[in-house]
């Protein structure tokens, strides 16, 4: 039982990470932050920041045990700086797997520059505004609350950072974004 149980996560995250794991472009990043930019409240905050980190696609799988990976761009003054990988381990209550885009804002110099100065990781208490087409499904950064419905994601800048996500496919009962690590590599 749990060879097959470990022979099923492996299975899930070859498969989720598999659709994660190339490099993003700047037109990708673009594209993304396009589709960001036309949902909730989001172009507000964006007008708001400093910088910005911009994941097109992260894929994540887990059943108890899990992880994520997905490559973007990083953006400060309206220019592409350099790029990020971010990977994540979790341990927990988790079943399935999902393939979703990341925003994250920086409102001043001072979180950008501790996001990009390397080895940026979200605390476990950490969670995103979930962003879909047409609703939102939301969890405040600052707590672990949740709310669904036809109404549109709560989010509030936290250490002067804001973080929405936007599913792509699959389906994952866990919602947080505690743990991810991040690397950071200028152009």
């Amino acid at each position: 039982m749990l060879k097959q149980f470990i022979h099923i996560c492996g299975l899930l995250l070859a498969v989720t990470f598999a659709s994660a794991g190339f490099a993003a472009s700047n037109e990708e990043c673009q594209a993304t932050l396009k589709q960001f930019k036309g949902l909730g409240d989001t172009s507000k905050f964006i007008a708001e920041s400093y910088g910005m980190a911009v994941l097109p696609t992260i894929g994540k799988a887990g059943i108890g045990l899990g992880g994520a990976y997905g490559e973007g761009c990083v953006y400060a003054g309206g220019a592409r700086k350099g790029s990020v990988d971010m990977g994540q381990v979790t341990i927990g209550l988790q079943l399935g797997g999902q393939v979703y885009s990341q925003l994250i804002l920086f409102k001043t110099k001072a979180a950008y520059d501790t996001f990009t100065k390397g080895g940026f990781e979200f605390g476990a208490d950490a969670t995103a505004v979930a962003l879909t087409y047409g609703a939102s499904a939301g969890a405040g950064t600052t707590g672990a609350s949740a709310g669904a419905g036809e109404t549109k994601g709560v989010a509030r800048w936290v250490n002067d950072m804001v973080v929405f996500t936007l599913a792509k496919g699959g389906l994952m009962y866990e919602a947080s974004i505690g743990g991810q690590k991040f690397d950071y590599t200028p152009d």
